[in-house]
């Protein structure tokens, strides 16, 4: 796993459609194996990290005396847990967020006691293999379960909501956690979404998250947007949100799907308002196999 970075100065909620367990790490039972410890950082994962470490550090990034938070952010579409190799392996994914070490994570496509990937509520495993805090928001009903998206967060989770979507092909929602800072108090919002499918249903799609966000829970925080949004810059959708959103330039390496194969940039991370954040680094993953999109990771400073 390789990593390519980029380097700068320092509601209507849908009913029963957002879970979250009460105890991380209570699983247990068979096929449910303890979490597996964080594998040796491989050198350009190493590099990301420690710069993200140094630019931490760097004291030119707020006025004297202001108060801020380092929030490290990783957005992965995880193909339902199910990798290029088809072997559905949720202990591999757990392994990259350990080595990433975010505090929040927005992950796409995943499953919750589906049949296909055999009956696992794929958010709470994920979330105890990491010992983060898991939240599932679900799209739809899929093989005995559900499919949807989920987030894993490191800070406390104050607020949750699932907004409904205009449906698509699938229907489709916007999760949604209102967080805070284990050091400052500070509250900050993420949103993971996954748009889907044509043009016109994803602007649609988009056009509506706007509105939950305007008038949901934590309206007027500093929001950060995650996801797949199955759509590239200068069209119709990424267009439209860059109007209220500040995209993260993920640099000359921003190609985002296919892992195997990187043709497109569909992966983005987003914030407003701008000037509550200071982006310190950012970086896809190279990681071919686990899914088939790559991983990016945003580190912000949030004032």
């Amino acid at each position: 796993m390789q990593t390519r970075r980029r380097r700068h100065t320092r509601e209507a909620s849908l009913g029963g459609g957002v879970s979250s367990p009460p105890h991380v790490g209570s699983r247990s039972g068979p096929g449910h194996r303890p979490p597996p410890p964080a594998r040796p950082l491989t050198p350009l994962l190493g590099a990301l990290l420690a710069a993200c470490s140094l630019a931490g550090g760097d004291p030119g990034l707020a006025p004297e005396g202001a108060r801020t938070d380092t929030l490290r952010i990783l957005a992965y579409n995880i193909h339902h847990g199910e990798g290029m190799d088809e072997v559905v392996d949720l202990d591999r994914i757990a392994e990259l967020i350990l080595q990433v070490d975010p505090d929040l994570v927005a992950l796409q496509e995943v499953d919750s006691v589906v049949e296909r990937t055999g009956r696992v509520d794929q958010a709470a495993e994920l979330g105890r293999l990491t010992r983060m805090t898991p939240v599932f928001g679900r799209f739809m009903a899929y093989q005995g379960g559900a499919y949807g998206m989920a987030i894993l967060s490191r800070w406390r989770i104050r607020e949750v909501a699932n907004h409904r979507l205009p449906d698509g092909e699938e229907p489709r929602s916007a999760l949604t956690v209102v967080v805070r800072s284990p050091t400052t108090g500070r509250e900050v919002r993420l949103a993971g979404i996954h748009l889907y499918r044509t043009e016109e249903e994803r602007a649609a799609q988009a056009d509506a998250l706007e509105g939950h966000l305007d008038t949901g829970p934590g309206a007027g925080l500093p929001t950060i947007l995650a996801g797949d949004f199955n759509s590239e810059p200068e069209t119709r959708v990424i267009d439209g949100l860059s109007r209220r959103w500040t995209i993260v330039d993920k640099g000359a390496d921003a190609l985002t799907f296919s892992s195997f194969d990187p043709e497109r940039e569909i992966d983005f991370v987003m914030l407003r308002p701008g000037d509550r954040f200071q982006v310190i680094s950012e970086g896809l993953l190279d990681e071919p196999v686990i899914s088939d999109h790559r991983p990016v990771v945003v580190e912000l400073v949030v004032r």
